[in-house]
């Protein structure tokens, strides 16, 4: 039976769980994932606790906030004239679409807005959270 490498193509579902147990995505109840390792699909914390696994190995994983999303970033939280937002009402936990440079689609969370301007997250919003990241093999190749 074949072992996960750096460059095998996996089939597997997945669930990605909070500390608290909240599911925050899951393949459990749909179609199963199929990538290539170092595509860009997974984080590397992520692709790195699979290496060894193979077809019907059953695993799951803290992935540490380091490891995996990362640690939120303060230069990530933008003030932005309230001005900009008056077709919008806001709240706190909002999830807004912006536009980045580029001119691709960037997501910010509102954090907190008064009269003058509004406090925007542009860091993942799982950023600095430990993961529990259970996987179940489905095919190696």
């Amino acid at each position: 039976m074949t072992s996960i490498t750096e460059t095998s193509r996996v089939t597997l579902h997945f669930s990605l769980k909070l500390s608290s147990g909240e599911v925050v995505d899951s393949t459990h109840d749909k179609e199963a994932a199929t990538f290539t390792m170092q595509d860009g699909s997974l984080l590397p914390g992520f692709e790195q606790v699979l290496i060894g696994l193979k077809a019907g190995d059953k695993q799951a994983f803290l992935i540490k906030a380091e490891q995996g999303f990362g640690l939120p970033n303060p230069q990530n939280i933008q003030r932005i004239g309230r001005e900009h937002f008056k077709q919008v009402d806001l709240e706190i936990g909002l999830i807004l679409m912006f536009k980045d440079a580029a001119g691709s689609d960037l997501p910010g969370v509102v954090k907190s807005f008064n009269d003058k301007d509004v406090e925007i997250d542009f860091n993942h919003p799982l950023s600095g959270k430990d993961i529990l990241f259970g996987v179940e093999i489905i095919d190696v190749i």
